[in-house]
């Protein structure tokens, strides 16, 4: 998210500053977040005094060790768009690691789970969030490396939230789409509406309908 404010930032600013903060920002991340089989965690903490690395954390996912699906996917999506910014193959490399891990672990209704290691995955409570950011940085990514399998997950995500995740599928639904999951462990927001659950089902409509519009509402500027 810091990454995505100071791209921002520095496209309405005009100040080159911020994307050089926002690069930074990726490459720590990089660094930090995947492992070795592209799964991340929720969190990663650092000293606020001296910036040493503490190690992987949670909030909103089952444990340090486990993999909360909208991180997955907000990583998924944002190295894809920082690649675009930079040009730079690792940022690229990283972002298709992260796919690669995510559509593993989808299972075969297309809706991930809150948490990819939570205990009771497959069979757990689904987050459409997840769903929704997984499948507009799935489109992005297969725009830029050019490989037609990811496109196709994204489809079949987004076709998995028309059909069973939108507001007529669910009693507590006070948006478009139902089913998403806020926080689990603080049992905060279950099966419930999310503001950017209604965002990024019409950015990956957007994508695949209006391609040529796309630009014009989602920057999508390559050095």
């Amino acid at each position: 998210m810091p990454a995505s404010l100071s791209l921002a930032a520095s496209e309405q600013g005009g100040d080159g500053k911020y994307l050089d903060i926002a690069v930074e920002h990726a490459k720590t991340a990089q660094k930090v977040f995947p492992r070795e089989d592209g799964s991340t965690p929720d969190v990663f903490d650092f000293d606020p005094a001296s910036g040493t690395p503490i190690g992987p954390g949670t909030v909103q996912g089952y444990s340090p060790t486990s993999c909360w699906s909208r991180g997955q996917a907000w990583g998924l999506y944002g190295f894809t768009t920082i690649y675009r910014r930079t040009g730079n193959r690792q940022f690229l490399a990283t972002a298709r690691k992260l796919a690669d891990f995510a559509v593993e672990a989808l299972t075969a209704d297309h809706v991930p789970v809150w948490d990819y290691r939570a205990p009771q995955q497959p069979h757990d409570i689904k987050d459409a969030s997840a769903g929704a950011i997984m499948a507009c940085g799935l489109l992005d990514l297969s725009a830029a490396t050019g490989r037609q399998e990811y496109r196709a997950v994204a489809l079949r995500i987004l076709t998995a939230l028309a059909h069973t995740c939108l507001m007529d599928q669910s009693s507590r639904a006070e948006a478009v789409v139902a089913r998403c999951t806020r926080n689990r462990p603080a049992e905060d927001g279950i099966e419930i509406s999310l503001p950017y659950a209604d965002y990024y089902p019409l950015e990956g409509i957007l994508r695949v309908l209006q391609p040529q519009d796309v630009d014009r509402a989602i920057d999508l500027s390559t050095v």
